[in-house]
């Protein structure tokens, strides 16, 4: 059999730390890569593995310029659209921003992919379900979601009207579109800074700080390996099935986040005690935060399409948390420089 021919990819938020292992996993199968990210939460130290790769080509730039989207889209084969304003603390502090950013980009990134006849992954969100934590919640289960005055609903919205959008461009114009609910991920280059509640309680492990459990810690999770992930985007780029369809993504491994911190200590030999905060606390008065019970994904439906199954564990990725933490994790250096931005 011969193999698929090398193409070249845009995968918007490519610096990101989703966005940075998929990169790598791409250019590993022969594809040229080209990444758009503004920078504002990714980081071109999480490209240190591809920088040497010539098929690598990075422009610092937004999905907002809708010109500039339209340049690159029209010089690659495909898109995965990555970019998004994300993460608790910004979508609470920033919902106004944070509902733009997402609902503008991903009709600039759509709309520059009809016009081309680009195949598109767009990168939704578990958040779309809401409220709903009825078991694990399929493709086809109800969203539940809060008022319209809780900052976070807002952006479980921007990503519901981005799959509206690329859906609608599917069905009334026949663009290929693939839908991923990414559910919690977890894995190195993640930052704590925006709310990652893994990479938060390994850094405070290390630190012998207490770990801080927000609320009293029977919220119920599921987190999968962010190369995992990665493994279910390539397959549903290459599968013709996928077209037309949406995908939950995440691992079906439930922990509360309670036992989370206390498997994270035990794994870490840390004294550290946990350290349980109101809402009201951590997230300015709690006017724009809202928490959900449970969280699991049915990922049959992903499957049974493409055999995926998820191949790591939560120890696995507390270990490798605790590793990243302690400056210790085993992944290539970042180089000291690296090239300047460039247009293709």
């Amino acid at each position: 059999m011969t193999a698929p021919a090398p193409l070249t990819y845009l995968v918007t938020g490519g610096a990101g730390f989703i966005g940075s292992h998929l990169a790598d996993a791409l250019l590993a199968h022969g594809h040229t890569v080209v990444v758009l990210d503004d920078l504002s939460t990714g980081d071109r130290a999480n490209l240190a593995t591809a920088w040497p790769d010539p098929r690598l080509r990075f422009v610092r730039g937004s999905v907002l310029d809708a010109r500039l989207v339209d340049e690159l889209v029209g010089r690659c084969d495909r898109v995965v659209h990555l970019a998004a304003a994300v993460g608790v603390r910004l979508v609470v502090e920033q919902p106004l921003k944070s509902f733009t950013t997402n609902v503008r980009g991903t009709e600039t990134v759509v709309e520059a992919a009809h016009r081309h006849g680009r195949p598109l992954l767009l990168a939704s969100t578990s958040e779309i379900y809401g409220k709903n934590g009825a078991g694990p919640v399929a493709e086809t289960a109800d969203r539940v979601l809060g008022q319209s005055t809780v900052a976070r609903w807002s952006y479980a919205t921007a990503k519901a009207a981005d799959e509206v959008l690329a859906l609608g461009y599917h069905r009334e114009h026949g663009l290929p579109v693939t839908i991923a609910r990414l559910f919690d991920t977890a894995g190195p280059r993640q930052s704590p800074a925006y709310g990652t509640v893994v990479m938060r309680l390994a850094a405070q492990a290390v630190a012998g700080q207490p770990l801080t459990v927000y609320g009293d810690g029977t919220q119920r999770r599921c987190f999968a390996h962010v190369t995992d992930v990665v493994d279910a985007l390539l397959r549903l780029l290459d599968h013709p099935g996928a077209v037309g369809e949406v995908f939950d993504v995440g691992s079906g491994e439930e922990t509360s986040i309670g036992d989370l911190a206390g498997l994270v200590v035990e794994r870490a030999g840390s004294p550290s005690p946990l350290r349980f905060i109101p809402y009201e606390e951590a997230h300015a008065g709690g006017h724009g935060f809202e928490d959900l019970a449970r969280r699991v994904p049915d990922t049959r439906k992903l499957r049974e399409l493409t055999g995926w199954e998820a191949g790591h564990r939560l120890t696995d990725i507390v270990d490798a948390a605790l590793l990243d933490a302690g400056g210790g994790f085993p992944g290539p250096a970042a180089p000291a420089s690296f090239p300047a931005p460039v247009r293709v």
